[in-house]
């Protein structure tokens, strides 16, 4: 459908390859409904005014949300299940992007801040660390798990596990049969591997809080240390914007902990991230 009247708001529902746009002039009067290919996305806003556009967060939207602020529009991301109790029936692309047309018009809506590449890139090292963590973690499993078959068993924890790789390459251990030692000792050097690999990526965060203001300021918090503030910078910007961070860190990430009336604070972090 199009009108004479201008388009003020775009709900713009996000994808892979194809986009939905719901367009609508200030009286709400629908203007457009369409797809776009990834290709169009940038020709199609260029040809517009400038005017609001509402999107869900996800992966990509940030990135979006820069390339059209760079074209003069007012772009804002909305949490998903903010945007859902506006879907009227049958979820389809074009009623998600109606719902987040109507859902960006309401004045009591909450709003995801746009991160910068540099944001998203901070973000991307821990989320790295972390990969790297759980498969360490998923391959310590599987060599303590087959070294119990064969009557050699650990306790928990990294430490027990340099042990029991100890244990392995000792060739004088004669529980351990030839097929087996070639086998676990591949699971030896992958842990060996992503140990390494840990550690590189934590001196880098190390260094980069100690050089960054905000991450220091983070940690001036009672329990929060260099990884805890490297991790809450890059996700959840809006703590390291407000002037009442240690309130606002328990709003996403971090709840700062008293045991005991004199005990020491211990920072921990929640499920949600």
């Amino acid at each position: 459908m199009t009108t004479s009247q201008p388009i003020t708001t775009i709900g713009l529902d996000l994808a892979k390859s194809v986009f939905q746009v719901h367009a609508i002039d200030e009286t709400g009067q629908v203007i457009q409904r369409r797809t776009i290919r990834r290709s169009q996305v940038l020709k199609f806003f260029q040809s517009l005014p400038p005017c609001l556009v509402g999107m869900e967060a996800c992966a990509s939207a940030h990135h979006w949300a820069r390339e059209l602020e760079l074209l003069g529009h007012r772009v804002r991301i909305m949490p998903p299940a903010y945007v859902k109790p506006y879907v009227k029936r049958n979820k389809t692309d074009a009623a998600d992007a109606e719902a987040i047309c109507e859902a960006v018009t309401r004045p009591t809506m909450r709003f995801v801040p746009i991160k910068s590449a540099e944001q998203q890139a901070d973000g991307m090292v821990i989320k790295t660390r972390n990969l790297l963590i759980k498969q360490r973690s998923q391959s310590a499993n599987a060599l303590r798990a087959h070294m119990a078959e064969l009557g050699i068993v650990a306790a928990t924890g990294m430490a027990s596990i340099a042990k029991l790789i100890e244990r392995l390459r000792d060739l004088a251990e004669s529980s351990i049969p030839a097929a087996a030692r070639l086998a676990l000792d591949e699971l030896a050097g992958q842990i060996e591997m992503l140990t390494k690999r840990i550690e590189a990526l934590d001196r880098e965060i190390m260094i980069a809080v100690k050089n960054d203001p905000e991450a220091k300021r983070l940690t001036s918090i009672p329990g929060v240390g260099p990884m805890i503030a490297a991790t809450v910078k890059p996700l959840c910007p809006v703590v390291v914007q407000s002037l009442r961070i240690a309130t606002r860190c328990g709003w996403h990430f971090v709840t700062i902990r008293q045991r005991a009336p004199h005990s020491r604070f211990r920072a921990r972090l929640s499920p949600r991230l």
